[in-house]
């Protein structure tokens, strides 16, 4: 048992900051260098759904707090949303909204997975799910995937190379973070009918659903809507990260069980918010539809720079370093980055598997400043 100044040995093996630069740095607030490894956007949010365009005289109870799973005009849209948009099943009782799309899927880790219990997550994965596993002391199982496998029948041997008698859900995240790639229908539906022999969870996360530039997004709870939690994010969506409001939908029983995670730690997504959220529902497509094409340029853009297939979806490219490190490894091509003014995630946060690899998003900044750095970067791979 630990005692101060110990702390518990989970803790201590998660991951610190996950998008560090180098060694001992934990952000790039203090560099000057383009951020391309936060995945954000350049763009503000539509008119209309900012934080100046909200008012305690529209809304009285901004302030204050709300219900835990959310103010009811919300959870209605929400549900319409999902039905429409998704082809989900969805009442109600199926919808809570999070702090975050990582909130949510914070509370869906803690109500299924007990203490070494494992969640099984498909790799190169979003850098958050590793630790947020790790924080209710379970064990993530990295199971190399989209760089891995061609075909619905790769995929399910992919899984069922690393199932056990403690597995308890997989993580499947499409439009992937970090990779661009859509996982096409007939992988999910192979995925959810191994879910179901093995009496598996579904972890959906499907918060770049709406940046799909080859192929189509497919909800992954459409197959196997029993044991299917699905992650959905208005930051994402909307512009609208510093918001901190995302939504999670699932079955009743299994949301009722998950607010029981959400009531103990954040208690209930912020309000402002969620108010936000509502308006980009009602009249944020435009601003998504524009924001689309403006990513689809500019990842196409950077695909082509850097000698890489485009990307399917998301805000991101996974790429390859190897043949341009030398004998200081990824810590030496991340601090000659930062020398160019170019700064990029390392792929070990993405999985053990991919330490030689880089992650950049190519919306965190306005595109002519993302082209410059892309150009730098590409430089920087085709040096050695």
């Amino acid at each position: 048992m630990p005692r101060p100044p110990d702390v518990t040995a989970t803790v201590t093996a998660m991951p610190g900051p996950v998008y560090a630069l180098r060694a001992g740095c934990n952000d790039a607030t203090d560099i000057q260098a383009c951020p391309l490894n936060i995945g954000d956007t350049w763009l503000q949010p539509f008119e209309g759904g900012r934080m100046e365009d909200l008012s305690a005289k529209d809304y009285p109870e901004l302030h204050r707090y709300t219900a835990t799973r959310g103010i009811p005009p919300l959870i209605d849209a929400i549900v319409e949303k999902v039905r429409d948009r998704n082809g989900l099943t969805c009442e109600r009782e199926s919808v809570m909204v999070t702090a975050g799309a990582t909130g949510g899927l914070c509370c869906a880790v803690g109500m299924l997975a007990a203490a070494e219990e494992e969640v099984l997550i498909l790799a190169p994965f979003w850098p958050l799910i590793r630790g947020i596993t790790q924080t209710f002391r379970a064990k993530p199982v990295e199971v190399p995937f989209f760089d891995r496998v061609d075909s619905a029948e790769t995929a399910i041997e992919a899984v069922r190379e690393h199932l056990s008698p403690k597995s308890v859900a997989i993580y499947v995240s499409t439009p992937s973070n970090p990779t661009g790639r859509v996982i096409p229908e007939e992988w999910l539906q192979a995925l959810a009918e191994l879910a179901r022999r093995e009496n598996l969870w579904l972890l959906s996360d499907e918060v770049y659903e709406d940046y799909v530039y080859a192929g189509r997004h497919v909800s992954l709870g459409r197959f196997a809507p029993e044991r299917t939690l699905s992650a959905y994010s208005f930051s994402k969506a909307y512009g609208m990260a510093g918001n901190r409001t995302g939504y999670l939908v699932g079955p009743p029983e299994a949301i009722a069980q998950a607010e029981k995670i959400a009531t103990h730690s954040f208690y209930s997504a912020p309000t402002a918010g969620q108010v936000a959220g509502l308006r980009a529902l009602q009249d944020g497509q435009p601003w998504v539809d524009r924001a689309r094409e403006c990513y689809r340029s500019a990842g196409t853009a950077a695909a082509a720079e850097l000698g890489l297939s485009s990307p399917q979806g998301s805000t991101f490219l996974f790429v390859d370093a190897k043949v341009a490190l030398d004998e200081r490894g990824i810590e030496g091509l991340l601090a000659d980055c930062l020398e160019d003014g170019v700064a990029v995630a390392p792929g070990a946060s993405c999985g053990r598997d991919y330490a030689n690899w880089l992650r950049l998003c190519y919306t965190s900044a306005p595109p002519a400043e993302v082209g410059v750095a892309i150009s730098k970067l590409a430089k920087r791979l085709a040096a050695r």
